[in-house]
């Protein structure tokens, strides 16, 4: 984490945007805590700690500034970088595992006792896991106040409070304003439908939409996935329901719509999204690694701060990636819609063509083989994936440990190390998985001037580590290969 006081002081004196989310400053003469870009005068050096997470502030008993509302800030990039303990419990956290299972539930799935859970969690962030959910849920109780015109009551629980006491206290707590004052502050917006929220999703800039929504859109399944007037829209299957969102790349936020069968599930929704387009991404970063490489940094000067585009359900990515094994991308498309409308679930949309949540492992399962308009070899391949997913010998989700999940891939009949790797990148967010068999990246890498060869290839792209999975979207993104080498 950035924690070096010398670079923080730094950071907070330049109000540099860059690391929003990597950590906090918190005043001691005031007692508040602000993100490093917050517009007031910084304070002197001498008044000023340093914690690498809100929850940490507000346990130390810091408030959030009212300026630059830290709630807000991208999260740090250092969760969806990194597979050990800490950023496995922190995608599970965001996901609402910690509020919907306790601690106990949280240690479950990633194998470890909640006691080394605890101790790993509070010496890398200052705060617990039931501190870190603690913040989560005061950031969603804040969000339904200010959008929503929800009563109270019906917000606490919303957020995940088990009672509208401790929604109070900590609402005041975090704040410095009771719920019904927040309400007050906020803009007045024009009344939505029910269950509908507007939100604006940050992100650390520079970010370049192209690859991100043209990927998205070109592989869109129809009934679950679709672009409609400048918009990203697609189904969610959530814990306590299903929702419905629309993305709509701005240039300093992602406009964000959803409408949730269950209110409960926003700060899942909020998370899947965010993971979805790769929004606490650290650009910077990465790019300046990247450019470092002669011939990759035309691409990057071009069009810099390209997303890896994500997934919000990583079943449903290893089975479209099966379906567009060796098939053209409107093939993958038509064989996922007719699996969608025979045994997804349907749902409704006033708003666009939506039709389907995308069908379940464990619906699949119950797929007759001889129905599947494909060859028997994949055939093979698509039931032994669904049917691990559903009994869960196979886990893909947040927690997976990338290296665990990806043999228990490549064990599976079918499976090369091609759609390992784009389940890897993919699904389970490992930023720095490559694909150099890949016939479009060996294509782009030949037209650079990069060794051609899948063994060539790879020894130079050592160079580009830990961010392998931002080269292979510039290489995709040349002109000569568009977006539609990404399977479905």
């Amino acid at each position: 984490m950035h924690l070096d006081r010398e670079h923080c002081v730094r950071a907070v004196q330049s109000k540099d945007a860059r690391f929003d989310g990597w950590f906090f400053t918190a005043v001691l003469t005031t007692r508040i805590y602000c993100r490093p870009s917050c517009p007031v005068v910084p304070p002197k050096p001498e008044n000023m700690t340093f914690y690498p997470s809100a929850a940490a502030c507000q346990q130390a008993g810091f408030r959030a500034c009212k300026r630059c509302r830290p709630d807000t800030s991208p999260g740090s990039p250092e969760w969806n970088q990194r597979a050990d303990l800490v950023a496995r419990a922190m995608r599970l956290i965001a996901d609402g595992v910690v509020d919907r299972e306790g601690v106990p539930g949280l240690a479950a799935r990633l194998g470890y006792s909640p006691r080394q859970v605890e101790r790993q969690l509070l010496a890398e962030l200052g705060a617990g896991p039931l501190a870190v959910a603690r913040a989560q849920r005061a950031q969603t109780a804040r969000l339904l106040i200010e959008t929503t015109a929800l009563p109270m009551a019906e917000i606490a629980f919303a957020a995940g409070f088990s009672s509208i006491r401790t929604f109070n206290d900590t609402v005041r707590e975090v704040f410095a304003l009771a719920p019904s004052d927040l309400r007050a502050r906020a803009p007045k917006k024009a009344a939505s439908a029910p269950g509908a929220l507007t939100l604006r999703l940050p992100f650390r800039a520079p970010l370049n939409p192209d690859n991100l929504f043209g990927h998205l859109a070109a592989t869109a399944v129809p009934g679950v996935e679709e672009w409609r007037d400048g918009a990203y829209r697609r189904t969610l299957r959530l814990p306590y329901g299903h929702g419905i969102v629309g993305l709509t790349p701005k240039p300093d936020h992602i406009a964000c719509r959803l409408t949730l069968s269950d209110l409960r599930d926003l700060p899942v929704a909020i998370s899947r999204c965010r993971r979805m387009l790769d929004l606490d991404a650290d650009p910077v970063a990465v790019d300046d690694q990247l450019r470092a490489d002669p011939f990759l940094a035309p691409l990057v000067d071009k069009a810099p701060g390209r997303r890896v585009p994500r997934t919000v359900d990583e079943a449903e990515f290893a089975v479209r990636a099966v379906l567009g094994q060796q098939v053209s991308t409107a093939a993958a498309r038509t064989h996922a819609a007719r699996l969608v409308t025979a045994h997804g679930t349907p749902v409704d949309d006033p708003e666009g063509g939506l039709t389907h949540l995308f069908p379940t492992p464990e619906a699949l399962a119950q797929v007759s083989p001889d129905s599947l308009a494909m060859p028997r070899t994949r055939r093979t391949t698509f039931t032994t994936l669904v049917n691990q997913l559903a009994d869960g010998t196979l886990h893909l989700g947040v927690e997976s440990d990338w290296a665990e999940a990806r043999a228990k891939l490549l064990a599976l009949p079918g499976f090369g190390p091609w759609t390992v790797d784009v389940i890897a990148m993919r699904a389970l967010g490992d930023p720095d998985a490559f694909l150099p068999t890949d016939l479009g990246i060996r294509r782009a890498a030949q037209e650079l001037g990069l060794p051609g060869t899948p063994a060539a290839l790879t020894a130079r792209a050592a160079a580009w580590r830990p961010w392998r999975a931002y080269a292979v979207q510039y290489l995709w993104a040349t002109d000569s290969h568009p977006i539609n080498f990404l399977p479905v």
